[in-house]
């Protein structure tokens, strides 16, 4: 059966929930809703897209693999947006790996159906080429503060990020994916970790995270931050904090 349009809209997608009741109609028969459990591998770089997602509760992280098989995030996408961004420049095939970062839901639409809704529904269209360009910013911002800032302010921006896609303040996050999503080795993030703890910033026990004091981690936190949000509101109109 068909999501209702008030099914949707309680999904919390920022990006659909722009969309008019006429247009947002227009795309519930091919909408599902599923759930997505952590470290699950939505698409792999170089395979044809078969769907789109549009994050709900759950986060995804963009892979980049090196020959070696070593992996680092490149980008994110959470409720403020979709994957497959490749779709709105008429790409087949993923540019990137999609992982599920944090458990959680979504909405589900095959690439066809979305293909022919960029079509049909010029107020989609609009939206989908606003966020390729944040999602563009997001990368360009991740690679310089992957080579210029310490590992603990990269930290502190990459939880506020997660944060801000969820509801409340508790998820599961493993130090192994975190590592993998900073590039790191793994006794890196059980340092610094270690030290926000101490701090009174997060509460963290295998693999559960707790944030406890938001204000102490945007302080902690580069210009990043700052810098991919404002542009987010700027271009897209969505605040995801």
């Amino acid at each position: 059966m068909p999501l209702t349009l008030s099914e949707v809209r309680a999904c919390g997608n920022l990006l659909l929930n722009r969309l008019a009741d006429e247009d947002l109609r227009a795309l519930l028969p091919h909408l599902q809703k599923v759930n997505n459990r952590i470290k699950d591998v939505i698409y792999n770089r170089n395979e044809p897209l078969t769907h789109v997602h549009f994050p709900s509760t759950c986060a995804f992280s963009m892979l980049g693999f090196m020959e070696t098989g070593a992996a680092v995030e490149v980008g994110t996408v959470g409720n403020e947006g979709f994957t497959g961004v490749e779709l709105v420049l008429h790409a087949s095939d993923s540019q990137e790996t999609c992982v599920c970062q944090v458990e959680g839901s979504s909405l589900r639409i095959a690439t066809d159906d979305f293909r022919e809704a960029l079509k049909r529904l010029p107020s989609l269209n609009l939206l989908a080429k606003r966020y390729l360009q944040c999602y563009l910013a997001l990368v360009s911002q991740s690679v310089a503060c992957n080579r210029l800032h310490m590992i603990e302010a990269r930290f502190a921006r990459w939880l506020l990020i997660t944060h801000d896609r969820l509801q409340g303040n508790e998820f599961q996050l493993t130090q192994e994916f975190i590592a993998d999503m900073l590039g790191v080795h793994r006794p890196s993030v059980s340092l610094v970790a270690a030290g926000f703890q101490a701090a009174g910033i997060i509460e963290y026990k295998r693999g559960h995270m707790k944030i406890l004091n938001r204000n102490a981690l945007e302080e902690a936190s580069c210009e990043c931050y700052v810098a991919v949000k404002a542009r987010f509101e700027r271009i897209l109109g969505v605040s995801y904090g």
